[in-house]
Parts: structure tokens; C-alpha cells; sequence
């Protein structure tokens, strides 16, 4: 049987960023259930950054990330994984209020015509975030996955874990192949799949919850599209984003209920994406080039949660990053591995806001009040 010091269940960007942190320091292992890491939410990410999403504990989290990604270090990358972009928030009635900090101002309908040509005259203003930018996924996992390797970090795919069992110091950990791993700790950075990843360690879920998130490529009439801002709704219900130049990525910002699953786009949903576009702009659409989905997780509370169980310390969580875990990935893994190595975490950071001991206290309130 091979022993680990630490072994990461999920090699998405939250295990592969986290991994990049411990393997030197750690005999580290990733297992991954498919043949290669990154195959659901995060190699089906629209991904950008943008500070003000996902309320005041993620914009803290993205805005101490943001230099990473502009300027890696040269042990992960010789350039950076951000493109400009710009991002418009539409409303018709009031302005959306941003988490403190985060760089915005209000623009008429005379400039949003300039930003969004063609947009429909029932929009007359919106809050533009400057600051938004794309974000080079695939490059960003691959520079974590590189540094965890020559840090001497072990992937083992198409190892789905069947169940853990706890003794004497160390997890016993047998796969669906019938092969045997051994660590010290596991880090359950699974995703969709983490409350079954606790389940088969015999620790309590969180109560994470996998929402489905349905992505459509529209090839359109017009051209010129390629630079065009993030464009979404202050509600809720759509955003898109130039893609090509005449190629826009259109999503209906859903989150539907769903298992943990390879997902799959609804017609119902790229249907509702689409109706939801044309009430934005006048833009004639050509065809659908492509369709998808991906899993979003979310923990009780909507924020991610980094650290050790309450009742089997040598379980870890990593889980709970939403639809934004690629945008935080810089200081969300130096959090995580702060914590999974007993080391002082960066400054500026509530370590309570994302702990787990929250939700049993959470709990013991809801049920004494």
C-alpha cells in the first residue's frame, strides 16, 4: 500500500491550487475519478474575474488574488492569466450596491450605447465595474497541476473513492478498482461530490449543494464582438460576454438543483438564455455554435469553506467555491494551506468566515431559538 501525507480528493482548481502549496512540503497525492483533473466546473467555466461577485467574503478573497494573476510568480508562469474586459451592470431600477472597495461608477444610456451597441432603449443606465477581466482557466490549472508535479506531488486518475476508514493515526483509502491508498490527512476538494466524499469517510456532510449553470456560444450578424464587456443583469437573470467577433457567451445565470453529475444543458434553459438576449439587444442571431453546462457547489451559506472538521481533525474541507473558485484560486489555496499546515494565514483575512465550525453553530442557534 502507498502512503501519503496528504491526500486531495478532486483535482479541480481548488485541489490542483492547494496541492501546488503543500506537495514540497508534504508526500501529497491527488486522486481524481476521471482520466485527467479539471473535467467538470472547472474545465467548464466561462470564468472572469470580477471583484464585486459573490458578496463581501469572495470579494475579499478575489481582490487578494488579483496580483497573482496579473503577475505570477515565475515558478507557475512566464505571463499572466488575465485578459481586459470591462463589465456593465444593466438595471431598470436601481443600481446594484458592490461590496466596499471595488472600483465602479454609474454610466447613462448615452455611454452604454457606445459600451453595448445595439442595446435595447428600456435600458437607460448601469454600474460599470472596470476591473473585470477574463481569466485563462485552462492555463492557470495547468501552471498549479506543473507546480504540484515537480514539487514531487503524485495524480492518481480514475481513482473514485469508495470509502475511507480512520484508524490508528491514518485513513485507509480503497478505490471503486479495488486499490489502497493510506495518509495521514485527506483533503476533500471534490466539489459536487463532497458530501459523498464525506459520506464514504464516515464524516458529516455540509450540506453542499450542486447547482447546474447552462452556457450557450451565439454566432450573431454583427461583428466587433470580441472586446465587448460582460454584460449582466443587476437581478440575476442573464449575463454575456464577447467571445469572437461575432461570437458572444450567453448564460440565463441559473442554478438549478441538480446530483452530482457529468452535466448537461436543458433546451428549456438555452431557450430561456436566448429569450432573455434578445430583450437585451437587437442583435440578430445566426445560429447556436454550442451548448453546455457545468456544476456549480455551494455550502449552507453561499460562502466556501476551508478547514479542518470539527469532529475528525484529520479531514479537511475545500469546498463550497460557487461559480467562484477560479477567481479566488491565489489566496483561497495560501488560506487552505495556511490552515492544513497550522501556519499563520495572510493578513486581512476573517479565518472564522470560512471555518466549518460555523454551520454546527449556525445550527445550534436555529435549533435553541
Amino acid at each position: 500500500m502507498v502512503d501519503f501525507d496528504v491526500l486531495i480528493v478532486g483535482g479541480g482548481i481548488a485541489g490542483a491550487s492547494l496541492g501546488a502549496h503543500v506537495a514540497g512540503r508534504r508526500r501529497t497525492a491527488i486522486i481524481e475519478m476521471e482520466s485527467r483533473c479539471g473535467m467538470h466546473a472547472t474545465g467548464r467555466s466561462a470564468a472572469f474575474w470580477l471583484e464585486s461577485y459573490g458578496g463581501a467574503r469572495v470579494s475579499v478573497l478575489s481582490a487578494m488574488s488579483r496580483a497573482f494573476l496579473d503577475a505570477p510568480p515565475a515558478e507557475f508562469s512566464d505571463r499572466g492569466f488575465l485578459r481586459s474586459r470591462g463589465a456593465v451592470h444593466l438595471t431598470r431600477d436601481e443600481l446594484p450596491v458592490l461590496p466596499p472597495g471595488v472600483e465602479s461608477r454609474t454610466v447613462e444610456r448615452e455611454e452604454l450605447e457606445r459600451l453595448v451597441p445595439g442595446i435595447r432603449p428600456e435600458w437607460q443606465r448601469a454600474l460599470l465595474e472596470p476591473g473585470c477581466a477574463d481569466i485563462d482557466v485552462a492555463a492557470l490549472h495547468a501552471a498549479y497541476i506543473r507546480k504540484f508535479q515537480r514539487e514531487g506531488g503524485s495524480i492518481l486518475p480514475d481513482a473514485k473513492l469508495e470509502r475511507a476508514a480512520y484508524a490508528n493515526g491514518r485513513w485507509t483509502v480503497r478505490f471503486s478498482n479495488g486499490s489502497e491508498v493510506s495518509a495521514a490527512v485527506v483533503v476533500n476538494a471534490a466539489g459536487a461530490w463532497a458530501d459523498q466524499v464525506a459520506e464514504a469517510c464516515g464524516v458529516s456532510p455540509l450540506g453542499i449543494s450542486p447547482k447546474r449553470r447552462t452556457m450557450v456560444q451565439l454566432r450573431l450578424e454583427r461583428g466587433g464582438l470580441r472586446d465587448l464587456p460582460l454584460v449582466d443583469d443587476a437581478a440575476g437573470t442573464f449575463y454575456f460576454k464577447g467571445e469572437s467577433d461575432r461570437s458572444v457567451w450567453l448564460s440565463p445565470h441559473d442554478e438549478i438543483d441538480t446530483d452530482p453529475c457529468d452535466a448537461a444543458p436543458e433546451e428549456i434553459d438555452v431557450a430561456i438564455a436566448i429569450d432573455r438576449f434578445e430583450k437585451v439587444v437587437d442583435w440578430k442571431i445566426e445560429a447556436v455554435e454550442r451548448k453546455w453546462a457545468g456544476l456549480r457547489s455551494f455550502s449552507p451559506d453561499r460562502a466556501p469553506v476551508y478547514g479542518f472538521d470539527p469532529d475528525q481533525p484529520s479531514f479537511f474541507w475545500c469546498v463550497g467555491q460557487g461559480g467562484f473558485g477560479i477567481q479566488t484560486a491565489p489566496a483561497a489555496s495560501q488560506l487552505a494551506s495556511s490552515l492544513l499546515m497550522a501556519e499563520e494565514p495572510s493578513p486581512g483575512i476573517d479565518v472564522s468566515a470560512y471555518a466549518t465550525t460555523r454551520f454546527a453553530i449556525n445550527s445550534s442557534a436555529s435549533a435553541t431559538a
